[in-house]
C-alpha cells in the first residue's frame, strides 16, 4: 500500500509546487486585465456623468450627481491602483463594496437570488468585478506587483535602519 501511496504523494506535492508558483503571475493577470477594465468603465462613466447622474436618480440613490461623480472617479483611480497593484487590498475592499451596492440598487432581483437561481446572480453585470475584487481583497496582489515592491523597499535592512535612526 505504501508503494502506491508515496508516489502519490510525491505527485501531489509536485502539483502544489506548481501550483504555488502560478499564483502571483495569475493574480498580476487578473489585476490587469480586469483592475483595466473597472479604469475602463469609470473613465466612461466621468465622461458621460449626465447621464450616469440621470441613472443614479432613477434608482433612486441620494444626491446623484456627486454619487455619481464618486463612483465615476472611484471606478477610474480604483481601477488604476487595482491594475498597477497599489493600495490593492484598499482598491478591492471599495470594489467590493461598489459592486455589492450596484447589485442591490441595480439588479435586486439577480442579487437576492444567489441560492434560488445562481445563473441570474453570476450572469449579472457586477458579478466579476464584485469576485475579482473578492480575490484580490483575500489573496492580495502577488509579488508582481508595486505593493510588493514598496513592501521590499520598506523592509529593506537600510532604509529600516534610516527610519529607526531617527526616531
Amino acid at each position: 500500500m505504501n508503494s502506491i501511496l508515496a508516489p502519490m504523494q510525491k505527485l501531489y506535492g509536485l502539483l502544489v509546487r506548481v501550483a504555488s508558483e502560478l499564483q502571483s503571475p495569475f493574480l498580476a493577470i487578473v489585476r490587469l486585465y480586469w483592475g483595466w477594465q473597472i479604469a475602463q468603465n469609470g473613465w466612461g462613466k466621468l465622461h458621460n456623468l449626465a447621464h450616469v447622474t440621470e441613472f443614479f436618480a432613477s434608482l433612486g440613490l441620494p444626491a446623484p450627481g456627486p454619487t455619481a461623480t464618486f463612483v465615476a472617479t472611484f471606478e477610474f483611480v480604483g481601477g488604476v491602483l487595482l491594475a498597477v497593484g497599489l493600495l490593492s487590498r484598499i482598491a478591492a475592499l471599495g470594489l467590493v463594496i461598489d459592486m455589492t451596492t450596484a447589485y442591490i440598487t441595480a439588479d435586486r432581483e439577480a442579487f437576492f437570488s444567489f441560492f434560488t437561481d445562481p445563473g441570474k446572480f453570476y450572469n449579472a453585470d457586477p458579478f466579476i468585478f464584485l469576485f475579482v475584487g473578492m480575490v484580490i481583497l483575500i489573496f492580495g496582489p502577488g509579488k508582481f506587483s508595486l505593493d510588493a515592491l514598496v513592501r521590499g523597499f520598506v523592509s529593506h535592512p537600510k532604509v529600516r535602519e534610516a527610519t529607526m535612526s531617527r526616531s
